[in-house]
């Protein structure tokens, strides 16, 4: 056999890689920040984000509140802007934003010290 010679892949054989973001059928792992990874671990133990918005309607600040009800200071416009953009966390019909199944993928899990 001529090592030279292509040999075609099977489908199940293709690797997605960052120049190919779109790549159907294959789940996207990527790494995240440890406050993205703290945001999204309080979300999903039940958590939400709250916007507060002024007279026309601008987010001028957001609150992280946990699934005990205590308001934390874990979530800064900047991350809330990248889970966003990562489409981990959704808000619907108006309410809070939660995490979405994507954020769920994300997430790796933690021992919860309760």
């Amino acid at each position: 056999m001529n090592p030279s010679a292509a040999v075609p892949l099977p489908a199940a054989d293709i690797v997605c890689s960052r120049a190919w973001p779109r790549c159907s059928g294959f789940r996207h792992f990527m790494d995240i920040s440890r406050d993205e990874q703290r945001v999204l671990h309080a979300l999903a133990q039940g958590g939400r984000i709250t916007l507060i918005r002024n007279a026309t309607g601008k987010i001028i600040d957001l609150q992280t509140v946990n699934r005990d009800g205590w308001l934390t200071n874990a979530c800064t416009m900047l991350v809330f802007r990248k889970l966003k953009a990562k489409k981990a966390i959704k808000s619907s019909n108006g309410q809070p934003y939660r995490i979405t199944r994507r954020g769920l993928e994300l997430v790796r899990s933690e021992y919860d010290n309760r």
